[in-house]
């Protein structure tokens, strides 16, 4: 007989953790338990478990044989694997047995024998976009340049859900933005030349954080955001072995946000570079971003914030109209 009697224990696991990898507290039960079952031959944790000693039924039981087996010859206890597919019939039965007020039931453990890891569903991510990649008509034939708008689209429905403070807005649109990085990187696997994944760009990633973070990994110090962003620049610099400040400057983006940037560039390398002389409201809105850069606000959501007021105002016009 086990250490704990009259006892029913649910074990659970993750599949994105590498079967094996259990708890202690999930060992010490399978190993103590009067009886391991499991209704799942395929089950990926089964050679684990016989490797390690521990002896499995493929079996499965209704709840009243669960139950009265464990309840006699003075109690046994009885570990059930739960399976991928779940054991819905099994919990209901017990849940239906516990509540029917019979006098004797055995405890009722749901154990936990893996959780998973922080960032677990990105695995899950990957996996439903290749299947996508491979079975989607429509996702099947897309390019890189077929897709690059929506790129652009998703990341200002994100800077708008931002700007508005709505935090299911936000966290829906941090999704669709993450649907472009994955959605390209899987592309970007089939590749006849330089192939790269999901998990390359990750790599460089971290490699490109580590190395502009040595405050963080390294023994450099920085006391203030100034002073991270100043070393930033600089290895960034170095990195991209750049002979001017304006190089990496995306010209295709938005004219504020662009003056704003070569302001900014301007600003942290110390030069005067005075402003060009035209005439036109080009110019004029040159130097209203430049001079918005260095007093710290952001001309294009200056600008949105009130081009949303002048919508408002439209919209309230309107509705006097037709009132």
């Amino acid at each position: 007989m086990g250490v704990n009697a009259q006892r029913i224990v649910l074990l659970t696991s993750s599949h994105r953790v590498a079967p094996g990898l259990l708890s202690w507290p999930a060992w010490q039960t399978l190993h103590s338990a009067d009886r391991v079952l499991c209704a799942d031959p395929a089950h990926p944790q089964l050679p684990y478990l016989r490797e390690a000693g521990v002896t499995v039924k493929v079996a499965r039981p209704t709840a009243q044989d669960l139950v009265d087996w464990c309840m006699a010859e003075g109690g046994r206890t009885a570990v059930v694997l739960a399976t991928a597919e779940g054991d819905q019939p099994l919990t209901d039965g017990l849940a239906r047995l516990a509540g029917s007020g019979r006098a004797a039931m055995p405890d009722l453990e749901l154990l936990p024998g893996s959780y998973d890891l922080p960032g677990a569903r990105l695995l899950d991510l990957v996996e439903v976009m290749d299947r996508i990649r491979r079975e989607c008509p429509w996702s099947s034939r897309q390019t890189h340049e077929g897709l690059a708008k929506y790129a652009i689209e998703e990341a200002y429905e994100l800077v708008e859900a931002i700007e508005d403070g709505d935090r299911d807005e936000l966290r829906e649109e941090l999704g669709d933005v993450l649907l472009q990085v994955v959605f390209h990187a899987r592309i970007a696997q089939e590749a006849e030349e330089d192939p790269f994944s999901l998990d390359d760009v990750a790599a460089g990633l971290v490699d490109k954080l580590i190395h502009r973070h040595p405050h963080v990994f390294g023994d450099e110090r920085a006391e203030t955001p100034e002073e991270v962003k100043e070393h930033w620049l600089r290895t960034k610099a170095a990195e991209k072995q750049r002979t001017s400040i304006t190089d990496g400057i995306p010209l295709g983006q938005p004219g504020l946000a662009l003056a704003a940037k070569l302001a900014s560039r301007v600003r942290n390398a110390a030069l005067e570079v005075p402003l060009p002389q035209g005439q036109g409201v080009g110019y004029e809105l040159l130097a209203m971003a430049v001079r918005a850069e260095a007093e710290g606000v952001d001309p294009e959501a200056a600008l949105r914030a009130a081009a949303r007021t002048y919508r408002d105002t439209i919209r309230t016009t309107e509705g006097h109209a037709a009132g």
